[in-house]
């Protein structure tokens, strides 16, 4: 990477691609290729490589992504499978066709097993049955892995492939229907706390281990790696430790100031039982994140509190 590259952030308004354009702003980057969806459907082949002739951007990151929790993977199945093979097959291909010199695919750590053991390394990718809720969105990021290491195998392309663990941010998704778990704990104890609910519902039993990221670390770690991993196959992005379901919801809880109880709804699924990324591959190449699970869920709170109040939590 150097400051005169052209920089093509797909997903650029989404949570990761603005942590990223801002990440990269401040690093000293400013040649930038964007377009959002209501610009630029990356669904259509013909529309993505037109973008790519015009704008010939030196450099990629893949952020752009049909996004959702457990209810929306379960869902919109068939959305969440085509929609992602299309966008990460329109870009890559396009990538390759005009001489983009390196792309960084984000995957996600629903790509790994339901039962992988725990840390999961990188090494334990298709070794066992898929989160069956998720499966429609892990099966399109193996896809896109296996697509950047097939190009790379080809055509010597230089694309690489990142997996985050769970993220969480200030542009994070808090609708009450499509969100991930912690945005939906932030918004569900939030107007409960305005309300006065006498408690708020969580799914399942709160015994499932889910590790947390905050999305600026991860835009660190990308530009990062960006610089630093030249390799087939991809490097898991996280924390390295995590924590309960029902923790999570008691310390959100502690956050906002709700003073209520907290009740399990024993008919909604768990999940995953534990899902906690080995970082081994990525702390020898040096980098480690910076941000607390508190500090990170206080800034994001105090960032998003009155959009919650204004619009119920019913957007982003």
């Amino acid at each position: 990477m150097n400051k005169e590259d052209k920089i093509y952030v797909a997903g650029h308004r989404g949570m990761v691609g603005t942590a990223l354009l801002q990440k990269l702003r401040g690093q000293g980057y400013h040649r930038f290729a964007l377009a959002d969806s209501t610009q630029l459907d990356l669904r259509n082949q013909q529309e993505t490589h037109e973008f790519f002739r015009k704008e010939k951007p030196d450099l990629v990151f893949l952020a752009a992504a049909r996004v959702g929790g457990i209810l929306a993977n379960n869902t919109y199945r068939a959305e969440f499978l085509y929609d992602n093979l299309m966008i990460e097959a329109n870009i890559i291909e396009a990538a390759r066709l005009h001489g983009v010199k390196k792309l960084m695919l984000l995957g996600s750590s629903t790509i790994y097993p339901k039962l992988a053991p725990q840390p999961m390394k990188e090494s334990d990718l298709m070794t066992g049955p898929l989160e069956p809720t998720h499966e429609p969105y892990a099966i399109a990021k193996i896809a896109g892995i296996k697509l950047c290491d097939a190009y790379r195998a080809q055509y010597g392309c230089n694309f690489i492939s990142v997996i985050p663990t769970n993220l969480y941010g200030p542009n994070d998704n808090f609708h009450p229907q499509n969100s991930h778990v912690l945005p939906g704990l932030i918004r569900k104890f939030h107007e409960a706390r305005l309300s006065g609910a006498e408690s708020v519902v969580i799914w399942g039993t709160g015994s499932q281990r889910r590790e947390f990221l905050h999305v600026d670390d991860l835009a660190d770690a990308c530009c990062f790696l960006m610089q630093r991993f030249e390799e087939p196959g991809f490097i898991n992005v996280g924390v390295g430790e995590d924590i309960s379901i029902l923790e999570l919801a008691q310390l959100v809880k502690r956050i906002v100031g709700y003073e209520g109880a907290i009740e399990h709804d024993l008919d909604k699924p768990d999940g995953t039982p534990r899902k906690l990324m080995d970082v081994g591959k990525l702390h020898a190449l040096g980098w480690k994140a910076k941000i607390g699970l508190e500090e990170g869920i206080r800034g994001v709170y105090e960032s998003v509190k009155e959009r919650l109040t204004t619009d119920g939590g019913r957007g982003r």
